[in-house]
Protein backbone atom coordinates (compact mmCIF):
# COMPACT_ATOMS: atom_id res chain seq x y z
CA UNK A 1 0.00 0.00 0.00
CA UNK A 2 1.41 3.49 -0.64
CA UNK A 3 1.67 5.74 1.63
CA UNK A 4 1.31 9.40 -0.32
CA UNK A 5 0.84 8.41 -3.87
CA UNK A 6 -2.52 6.59 -5.21
CA UNK A 7 -2.37 3.42 -6.43
CA UNK A 8 -2.25 4.70 -9.70
CA UNK A 9 0.57 7.08 -9.15
CA UNK A 10 2.73 4.38 -7.49
CA UNK A 11 2.06 2.11 -10.78
CA UNK A 12 3.59 5.16 -12.94
CA UNK A 13 6.68 5.55 -10.33
CA UNK A 14 7.19 1.53 -10.32
CA UNK A 15 6.86 1.40 -14.16
CA UNK A 16 9.53 4.48 -14.38
CA UNK A 17 12.15 3.16 -11.74
CA UNK A 18 11.79 -0.41 -13.17
CA UNK A 19 12.97 1.36 -16.46
CA UNK A 20 15.80 3.31 -14.86
CA UNK A 21 17.33 0.23 -13.14
CA UNK A 22 15.86 -2.86 -14.27
CA UNK A 23 16.27 -6.26 -13.42
CA UNK A 24 18.88 -8.16 -15.42
CA UNK A 25 19.40 -11.93 -15.66
CA UNK A 26 19.64 -12.66 -11.85
CA UNK A 27 20.69 -8.94 -10.93
CA UNK A 28 17.99 -7.19 -8.84
CA UNK A 29 16.44 -4.03 -9.75
CA UNK A 30 14.30 -1.38 -8.71
CA UNK A 31 11.37 -3.66 -8.38
CA UNK A 32 12.89 -6.53 -6.24
CA UNK A 33 14.69 -3.40 -4.30
CA UNK A 34 11.54 -1.75 -3.22
CA UNK A 35 12.77 1.71 -5.01
CA UNK A 36 9.59 2.96 -5.27
CA UNK A 37 8.51 2.37 -2.02
CA UNK A 38 11.73 4.48 -0.74
CA UNK A 39 10.09 7.26 -3.01
CA UNK A 40 6.80 7.47 -1.50
CA UNK A 41 8.30 6.89 1.51
CA UNK A 42 9.91 10.12 1.59
CA UNK A 43 7.06 11.83 0.25
CA UNK A 44 5.06 10.72 2.79
CA UNK A 45 7.57 11.25 5.48
CA UNK A 46 5.16 13.60 7.59
CA UNK A 47 2.34 11.15 7.90
CA UNK A 48 4.09 9.17 10.15
CA UNK A 49 5.04 9.97 13.69
CA UNK A 50 8.14 10.53 14.03
CA UNK A 51 8.70 11.61 10.18
CA UNK A 52 10.85 9.05 8.40
CA UNK A 53 14.06 11.17 8.08
CA UNK A 54 16.60 10.75 10.35
CA UNK A 55 16.70 6.79 11.41
CA UNK A 56 18.61 6.67 14.62
CA UNK A 57 21.74 5.04 15.52
CA UNK A 58 24.68 4.65 15.45
CA UNK A 59 24.31 0.98 14.59
CA UNK A 60 21.64 -0.92 12.36
CA UNK A 61 22.02 -4.06 14.24
CA UNK A 62 22.44 -6.05 10.84
CA UNK A 63 26.18 -6.82 12.39
CA UNK A 64 26.44 -6.61 16.00
CA UNK A 65 24.98 -3.78 18.12
CA UNK A 66 21.54 -2.60 18.64
CA UNK A 67 19.02 -1.79 16.13
CA UNK A 68 18.90 1.74 16.52
CA UNK A 69 17.71 2.52 12.40
CA UNK A 70 14.81 1.46 12.91
CA UNK A 71 14.05 4.16 15.55
CA UNK A 72 13.37 7.23 13.54
CA UNK A 73 14.85 10.85 15.50
CA UNK A 74 12.19 13.69 15.98
CA UNK A 75 12.95 16.71 14.44
CA UNK A 76 13.31 19.85 15.70
CA UNK A 77 11.06 22.71 14.90
CA UNK A 78 13.43 24.02 12.36
CA UNK A 79 14.53 20.55 10.96
CA UNK A 80 10.85 20.05 10.20
CA UNK A 81 10.11 23.75 8.73
CA UNK A 82 13.28 22.76 6.24
CA UNK A 83 12.37 19.19 5.14
CA UNK A 84 8.50 20.04 4.94
CA UNK A 85 10.09 22.98 2.37
CA UNK A 86 11.91 20.58 0.33
CA UNK A 87 9.43 17.90 0.30
CA UNK A 88 6.09 19.89 0.11
CA UNK A 89 7.31 23.15 -1.13
CA UNK A 90 6.44 26.79 0.87
CA UNK A 91 2.47 26.67 -0.18
CA UNK A 92 2.35 30.23 0.41
CA UNK A 93 3.29 30.54 4.02
CA UNK A 94 5.07 33.11 5.70
CA UNK A 95 7.64 31.02 7.82
CA UNK A 96 8.51 29.21 4.63
CA UNK A 97 8.88 32.04 2.35
CA UNK A 98 12.02 33.88 4.47
CA UNK A 99 14.19 32.81 0.57
CA UNK A 100 11.31 33.49 -1.39
CA UNK A 101 8.49 30.96 -2.48
CA UNK A 102 9.46 27.53 -2.68
CA UNK A 103 7.82 25.53 -5.74
CA UNK A 104 5.33 22.21 -5.34
CA UNK A 105 2.64 20.94 -7.05
CA UNK A 106 1.08 21.87 -10.26
CA UNK A 107 4.35 23.97 -11.29
CA UNK A 108 6.53 21.19 -10.05
CA UNK A 109 4.16 18.61 -12.22
CA UNK A 110 4.69 21.30 -14.73
CA UNK A 111 8.45 21.52 -14.98
CA UNK A 112 8.91 17.78 -14.15
CA UNK A 113 7.05 16.93 -16.87
CA UNK A 114 10.67 18.01 -18.80
CA UNK A 115 12.04 14.46 -19.58
CA UNK A 116 15.39 15.63 -18.38
CA UNK A 117 15.01 17.14 -15.38
CA UNK A 118 12.46 13.98 -14.26
CA UNK A 119 15.09 11.39 -15.17
CA UNK A 120 17.91 13.15 -13.44
CA UNK A 121 15.61 13.50 -10.22
CA UNK A 122 14.95 10.15 -10.71
CA UNK A 123 17.95 8.78 -11.30
CA UNK A 124 18.82 10.21 -8.29
CA UNK A 125 16.23 8.79 -6.07
CA UNK A 126 16.41 5.36 -7.64
CA UNK A 127 19.91 5.40 -6.34
CA UNK A 128 19.37 6.28 -2.66
CA UNK A 129 16.32 3.62 -2.72
CA UNK A 130 18.16 0.84 -4.48
CA UNK A 131 21.62 1.09 -2.33
CA UNK A 132 20.25 3.18 1.06
CA UNK A 133 19.64 1.76 4.14
CA UNK A 134 16.42 -0.52 4.16
CA UNK A 135 14.64 1.25 6.90
CA UNK A 136 13.77 4.13 5.03
CA UNK A 137 11.88 1.55 3.03
CA UNK A 138 14.25 0.76 -0.46
CA UNK A 139 17.36 -1.59 -0.49
CA UNK A 140 15.25 -4.54 0.60
CA UNK A 141 16.41 -7.71 2.04
CA UNK A 142 19.92 -5.33 1.13
CA UNK A 143 19.89 -6.32 -2.16
CA UNK A 144 21.65 -3.46 -3.44
CA UNK A 145 24.50 -4.24 -1.35
CA UNK A 146 24.43 -7.76 -2.10
CA UNK A 147 24.75 -7.20 -5.88
CA UNK A 148 27.80 -4.50 -5.85
CA UNK A 149 29.94 -7.21 -2.97
CA UNK A 150 29.00 -4.81 -0.31
CA UNK A 151 27.89 -5.71 3.29
CA UNK A 152 26.53 -2.80 3.58
CA UNK A 153 26.72 -0.74 6.97
CA UNK A 154 28.90 -2.69 9.06
CA UNK A 155 29.34 -1.31 11.85
CA UNK A 156 30.39 -1.24 14.80
CA UNK A 157 32.56 -3.48 12.95
CA UNK A 158 33.41 -1.45 10.27
CA UNK A 159 36.23 -2.22 7.58
CA UNK A 160 40.10 -2.05 7.46
CA UNK A 161 41.76 0.69 5.99
CA UNK A 162 42.81 -2.34 3.01
CA UNK A 163 39.00 -2.71 2.53
CA UNK A 164 38.34 0.34 1.76
CA UNK A 165 41.18 1.81 -0.44
CA UNK A 166 40.98 -0.45 -2.67
CA UNK A 167 38.36 -1.47 -5.00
Amino acid sequence: MPVWLSDQEYAVLRAACGQMMPSDQGAPGAEEAGVADYIDILLGAFTIDPPRIWAGGPTSGRMGGDARFASFHRLSRLDELAWRMRIEGSQGVPEREFNGPVIEGSEQRRRLRDANEFRELLWEHCCEGMYGAPEYGGNRNGVGWAYIGRDGDVQPRGYTDAQVSQP
